[in-house]
């Protein structure tokens, strides 16, 4: 074996994009596969994130969930990866804060509702019921589209399997 067919072989054990590859997933499919993401009423049919974000997302995902990977999964696995980003966004969405404090408390972190009070308010969250089983896939798990993709990534790097 020369050291070009070594070097192939390396760089798909790796799992790496050859050069140049990327899916065509675009907004407009996003939109139909997510209407949920759509405006209603004056701007129906726009999206409820701003485009140039949204673009951001989609060329994000075309170079990171391959087509060669994901096979017939592919095109919904790069909706949820933009559907993911763009739930984080409008989490923390405002059309504007009245201080500092106020947007930096779209950022804050959620989870479920472990305990809460009614004199003083108080509300404690419980993160841990939504992340343990994909401990290690971080802030993919802070969404539903998030852990969809995680399991659907972690179901194709299995690889074959075995069954006696």
């Amino acid at each position: 074996m020369d050291g070009a067919q070594f070097n192939g072989v390396i760089a798909a054990a790796a799992n790496m994009p050859a050069l140049g590859e990327k899916g065509t997933y675009t907004s407009v499919m996003f939109l139909a596969d997510f209407p949920q993401f759509k405006r209603s009423g004056e701007s129906e049919g726009k999206s409820l994130v701003p485009d140039p974000i949204l673009q951001l997302y989609v060329d994000s995902a075309n170079s990171t969930i391959l087509p060669i990977r994901y096979h017939d999964m592919w095109r919904y696995a790069a909706g949820l990866f933009v559907a993911h980003y763009s739930t984080l966004y409008l989490k923390t969405y405002s059309e504007g804060s009245p201080s500092a404090a106020a947007a930096a408390a779209k950022g804050q972190q959620a989870g479920l509702i472990k305990e809460a009070s009614m004199g003083d308010t108080s509300i404690s969250y419980d993160n841990e019921a939504v992340t343990v089983a994909m401990a290690k896939w971080g802030a993919w798990n802070s969404t539903q589209y998030g852990q969809q993709l995680a399991t659907m990534a972690r179901m194709i790097g299995m690889g074959g399997m075995y069954v006696i």
